[in-house]
């Protein structure tokens, strides 16, 4: 696991599975048991705080990553590897997570 990868993760119910960014620094990932992930959601609503992707990107439809909806979770539950997101998209990731937690007007 590698911070910019997408990979499934299963939410508790009510939600679903659904894919999920990881956020957090790779030099953390193998002493962590949980890590921090940005979910992926089909609901595209070009706000600041979400960065489009699509198939050229490797996912199988249009969608965004969701930086307002940003969480903790265990790492037992995410999955397979979706896709890997490129420098430039992982660089819009954190310009919209800094807009999200309002360092970034």
């Amino acid at each position: 696991m590698k911070r910019g990868e997408v990979r499934w993760y299963k939410f508790r119910p009510p939600d679903k599975k659904r894919p999920v960014v990881i956020l957090t620094r790779n030099s953390a990932l193998d002493f962590l048991g949980e890590v921090t992930v940005a979910p992926v959601t089909s609901t595209i609503r070009d706000i600041p705080t979400e960065v489009a992707l699509g198939p050229s990107d490797g996912m199988p439809m249009e969608c965004a990553v969701n930086l307002d909806h940003v969480q903790t979770v265990s790492r037992a539950r995410i999955g397979g590897l979706i896709t890997v997101l490129d420098t430039d998209v992982m660089t819009a990731v954190r310009g919209a997570l800094l807009f999200a937690l309002g360092f970034r007007a």
